[in-house]
Parts: structure tokens; sequence; C-alpha cells
């Protein structure tokens, strides 16, 4: 199949947070249903929903049609189930890093950070994206498709890695990451926190926070970390985002889901008790699911 552009859209949308959120609280989604039609793909018998998600994704991954979250689906495969796992490492997405929002950071024994250029899009606001993720992150990645790569080398400096997302999908390594720990920002590293996890962090290394009004407690917070050392609120940043961020929770709830929605799962958040029903709902015939209203 070779989707037209009204087609496409709606392949892309079917893996939006709103359609997994919807099924995830009602058991059923309109939205699902709407789009599903539109991609013109056949509701064949005996298929259930489960299996549209992932025909609709195996489209998807055709290089030429393949959007942001088919670039998070392999990296959430191939890295954090496949090097890592969800009990030793923590992922972030749309996580705050001074003016920009990363697409995807993995947290291990340090944190990587992953900008997704896929062949949608184009590498105009990517100067500005590594400035801020230098701020924060210890190493970064531009994670690319084949044809964004030659441009890539030459524009962007040796210590940025780059990876690429190559026509069978496999992610292959094109330039190694430097380490810029030394390089971070603890002010924009706390700007990224919750209160909580700034006050932790504070706490490990000693810093005591008096008893602030909410309008005052962040400015004092901020204060003392312009004061730290970046690699000492670097390492407990890592080790905090670990514990308060971390994903193992959902390991059986993933290991559930059809391939093409694991990323999702891991991104989108839904309530614990969604869980059931969400699986319940994956496995509706459907030709039943065409009527959800």
């Amino acid at each position: 199949m070779s989707p037209n552009a009204l087609q496409l859209t709606a392949l892309s949308r079917l893996f939006s947070p709103g359609v997994f959120r919807d099924i995830a609280r009602k058991g059923q989604s309109a939205m699902f249903s709407r789009l599903f039609r539109q991609t013109e793909l056949a509701t064949v018998d005996g298929n259930t929903v489960a299996d549209a998600f992932d025909n609709a994704f195996a489209i998807l991954r055709h290089t030429g049609f393949r959007d942001e979250y088919v670039y998070r689906a392999a990296l959430t495969q191939n890295v954090l189930l496949g090097t890592h796992s969800l009990n030793t490492a923590c992922m972030l997405t749309e996580f705050r890093a001074g003016a920009c929002k990363a697409d995807l950071a993995i947290l291990n024994g340090t944190s990587t950070v992953y900008e997704i250029k896929s062949e949608r899009d184009t590498l105009a606001r990517l100067d500005n994206q590594i400035i801020n993720y230098q701020k924060v992150f210890a190493k970064i990645y531009i994670v690319a498709s084949e044809s964004h790569i030659p441009s890539l080398i030459d524009s962007t400096s040796s210590g940025v890695g780059i990876l690429c997302l190559n026509k069978r999908n496999q992610i292959t390594r094109v330039r190694e990451s430097s380490n810029n720990v030394k390089n971070v920002c603890p002010v924009t590293i706390f700007e990224s926190l919750r209160t909580d996890e700034a006050r932790i962090i504070l706490d490990k290394l000693g810093v005591i926070i008096p008893d602030l009004p909410n309008t005052m407690i962040r400015r004092a917070m901020r204060d003392h970390f312009s004061k730290l050392p970046p690699e000492d609120v670097h390492s407990l940043m890592v080790k905090t985002l670990k514990r308060t961020r971390t994903l193992a929770p959902l390991n059986k709830f993933v290991g559930q889901l059809p391939p093409s929605l694991r990323a999702a799962a891991l991104s989108v958040n839904i309530r614990n008790t969604d869980h059931t029903r969400m699986i319940q709902a994956l496995s509706t015939p459907l030709r039943i699911a065409m009527d959800w209203k």
C-alpha cells in the first residue's frame, strides 16, 4: 500500500496519545474507528484492534512514510528494551531541556538524549536544540533517516553522536557521542525538575532548604543549584529521576501489548486501573470496533 496524504495522516494519528488514552479510559474509541476508516486498510475477518495497530504500523515503517513515532518505537525496542530494561533504565519523553523539549532521553548510568529527525522533518531547529541539550545531558545523539546523514555529518560538531534508522528499520551508529557531563548547567537541570526531585538532590548534597512559601521555594532552590558542581548535579539527577520516574511497574503491561504500541505505553500516562481495560479492548474484533461511538 502506498498511502495518499489523508491516509498517511490517519496512520500517524492512530498512534497519538489521544487515541491511546481514549481506549484505556473507555475501552473503546470513536477516534480510532474514524481514523482506521480513513486509512482504508481492510477489516479482515479474525483481525482484532491489536492487529489493526500492527498492520498500520507496518505501513508507517516503510521508508518515506516514517514519522516520529516510528523512530521512538525503534529506540524503545532497540535501546531501552533491547540494550537495557525497564528495571535498570528510565525513559523520558518530551522532557524539558532549557528552551526545548527532548524527544526522548534514556537514563541508566548516565543520561543520553535522542533528537529525532525523520524523513518528514527538517534540520532547521537542530543547532538550537543541541545547545539546549548540552546544558542537561551527558550524551547527545541525533537519530535520523539515511537522507539526513550527510548533512548531519557536515553541520554538527564531532562530539554530537549520529544514529541512522536504515531502510530495514535497524538503528546503526554513524558517529559516537562524546561525554558532555562537565558542561551541563545545574540551573538548567533544576528547571527541568519537579520541586520534590530538586529537593531530593539538595538533601543528598547536604543543602538545607528553609521552610518557605511555595511562591519562594523554587527561587531559593534555584540559587542553591547555581552554586553546585555540574558533575555532582548531573549524577544525582540521573539517580533521582530513575527512581521518581521509573517505568518498572509497566513491565507486565508492556509485555501484553502488540509491539506497535509499546512505545506509546511507555510515554503516555494512563492509570494502572486502566491497564486491564486496554488489553481487553485490543482483543476486540476489528469489525465490532468499527462501530465504536
